[in-house]
């Protein structure tokens, strides 16, 4: 036996110590015991055991949200593959950068219908970047470098590895690569020096421009850049639910959030704007509503690393592929010199949209409105948390009435809407930033759906504070059956509930009842005081519905405002 060779497994965790993983969040199972062997035997990065493979994918996800880097999850064949289809897909849809490791059945087994055989490549296949089934040990160091460099390259996404578990066992040569060059990939970084300049001319001529900002900021790290583009232009701007945080709340040309959900000022200006400059935005159904109505006075701008986004849904006039912060560092360069009062009018304008109808709530002494809770710990924890949810009517409260004014500061399901993201998410949000508080928002739906990662928290020790805004009902689905089905609540009654204090305790974790404002108050800093998952279960309005509202196919300016 050559003494230079190693297995396909040690060649893994040698790959995962080169890319600089810190952390691999995983669940076992009979394809992947070589991988897990290794991982008992090595000292680079911690490995965390979960309770489900949505969870593993989830937790893989959120922490790559919170910390920018690659998220990287082991999983076994089979049941274990299907089980993380959901959290692949999530991640998919929000362009967010993992590496996947799911075991297979041995080369010869492949297509027999062996015991946890399913075809995870095939399965994939529509919500996966690139996906590999590895065929030899001599093609794995290649595959597992261009996985990484595919992953958080251009737009990311997960990339999925399907390691058949002789191949984890075969002997081979580990020549790492350094670099990689894909002949029929190679992202386009730098924008067009003729369509930005374009771009800025029509920003010249606008009377009424607009920057709509999507998560695409996040991800290429063009916060800065953005920020200093509406100093320098006084343009105002609104973000989508993935850019909260990006323009900053206190930022006085700062709309709102856009969308079904949005602010009457941001769905308004969308729609009375001549120049609608799309910064990392996809022009997802959610923000664009009827078509036909979307933004139909303006010329639309639209930067974006992904050459298929651009004219994919709404026709783009001043189209730009590239990264958005390096696009956005020539065009602040020309705008140096922008007349800064050259759009006083439509700000005038923008400004009595803020004011005419604000996010708002009737307050109650009587019952817990959930708005209050939300802003209530904005409060408490002044900016020191990461905030995550699950997806629901909590969701859209949070991103109405909570203050981000950072970026990685919002951790959500956008474009797939995964309930039982919240929590999973929360970890590895609270394991990339140790620093700060985690805190998932979430529904007495949502939390029923991977609520078994309390234990990973407790046997981990990691302080994901859940709240629980718990109006025993599916909350946003009763809202369309209040205004769209004539109040026929189908299956939406959560009537039978377990005693969550009770059940946070039984796993080792702290839990709270609340029914009022001081029981909420005392029971956040109680609960951020005993460094230990918590629920926290508020009990709320059970009618209280998310306001404005676009109804499905509407324009966005024919917003249900109450």
């Amino acid at each position: 036996m050559s003494t230079n060779k190693i297995s396909g497994s040690k060649m893994l965790i040698e790959a995962l110590h080169n890319e600089n993983v810190e952390v691999v969040f995983g669940y076992p199972g009979g394809a992947v015991l070589n991988i897990y062997d290794e991982i008992y035997k090595q000292n680079y990065f911690k490995h965390i055991l979960f309770r489900h493979e949505q969870g593993v994918i989830h937790a893989a996800d959120g922490y790559a949200r919170a910390s920018g880097k690659v998220g990287v999850a082991i999983i076994t064949s089979g049941p274990g593959f299907t089980n993380a289809v959901t959290g692949i897909a999530t991640a998919y849809t929000d362009s967010i950068p993992l590496v996947i490791i799911s075991g297979q059945v041995p080369i010869t087994q492949i297509g027999t219908d062996a015991f946890q055989e399913i075809d995870a490549v095939g399965i994939s296949r529509p919500c996966t970047k690139h996906n590999y089934l590895v065929k030899n040990i001599k093609e794995l160091p290649r595959i597992l470098k261009e996985a990484f460099y595919i992953a958080q390259s251009g737009r990311p996404g997960p990339v999925l590895i399907d390691l058949p578990k002789d191949i984890s066992a075969t002997l081979g040569e580990f020549d790492y690569p350094k670099d990689i060059r894909l002949v029929t990939y190679k992202p386009t970084m730098k924008g067009n020096a003729r369509q930005i300049s374009k771009l800025y001319n029509a920003i010249l001529a606008a009377k009424k421009p607009l920057f709509y900002v999507g998560g695409g900021a996040i991800i290429s790290n063009a916060v800065d850049e953005i920020r200093e583009l509406i100093k320098l232009t006084n343009i105002p701007c609104v973000e989508t639910l993935m850019a909260r945080g990006v323009c900053g709340e206190n930022n006085p040309l700062f709309l709102g959030m856009a969308g079904m959900h949005g602010s009457y000022a941001s769905n308004m200006a969308i729609s009375e704007c001549d120049l609608l400059i799309s910064l990392g935005a996809r022009f997802d159904d959610r923000i664009t509503s009827k078509l036909g109505e979307f933004a139909k006075n303006a010329k639309i701008a639209h930067i974006d690393i992904d050459p298929s986004s651009i004219s994919k849904i709404v026709n783009v006039d001043y189209p730009i592929v590239g990264d958005l912060k390096n696009v956005l560092e020539e065009l602040n360069k020309n705008l140096a010199g922008f007349d800064k009062n050259k759009n006083k009018k439509w700000l005038e304008i923008v400004e009595s949209y803020k004011t005419k109808h604000t996010f708002r709530y009737e307050d109650s002494k009587d019952i817990l409105k959930p708005q209050w809770v939300i802003q209530k710990t904005a409060e408490i924890v002044k900016g020191k948390a990461i905030i995550s949810t699950d997806v629901g009517q909590h969701q859209m409260w949070v991103a109405q009435f909570y203050p981000f004014s950072r970026q990685r500061e919002f951790i959500t399901s956008g474009g797939l809407g995964t309930m039982g993201f919240g929590l999973p998410a929360a970890i590895g949000a609270k394991i990339a930033q140790q620093d700060l508080l985690s805190i998932n928002f979430t529904g007495d739906g949502s939390i029923m759906m991977n609520i078994q990662e309390l234990m990973t928290c407790v046997e981990q020790n990691i302080a994901v504070i859940n709240i629980i805004l718990n109006n025993n009902y599916l909350g946003m689905v009763r809202q369309w059956q209040t205004f769209f089905y004539e109040e026929r609540y189908s299956s939406v009654d959560l009537k039978t509930q377990p005693d969550f204090v009770k059940l946070a305790q039984s796993f080792g974790g702290e839990g709270y009842n609340v029914r009022n404002k001081d029981e909420f108050i005392n029971a956040l800093n109680s609960a951020i005081k005993s460094k230990k998952v918590c629920l926290i279960d508020v009990k709320i309005d059970r009618m209280e519905s998310v306001f404005p509202m676009v109804p499905s196919g509407e324009a966005i300016y024919n917003m249900m405002l109450n």
